[in-house]
């Protein structure tokens, strides 16, 4: 596992959450709809964040763990 697939990964689950939580409070959950309120901005903020500062807070932080892709490896059959 490589950081930016992790990113994607990470990216994709907190998504998925905010939906539930947004689902639940269109139900009548008052609770759930400001916390699906609550990740979805933080989600789009983050975003932002990346896209005018080509800086994002996860893949710096899963660079240190992971370590970058190299999508440009080929796999040799052995």
């Amino acid at each position: 596992m490589c950081a930016e697939r992790v990113q994607r990964i990470l990216t994709a689950i907190m998504l998925g959450l905010a939906l539930m939580f947004l689902a639940q409070g269109a139900a009548g959950n008052a609770l759930s709809l400001k916390i699906g309120v609550a990740l979805q901005l933080f989600i789009i903020l983050m975003m932002l964040v990346w896209a005018f500062t080509n800086f994002c807070p996860s893949l710096w932080f899963f660079n240190k763990i992971f370590g970058p892709c190299d999508w440009n490896k080929q796999k040799s059959d052995k």
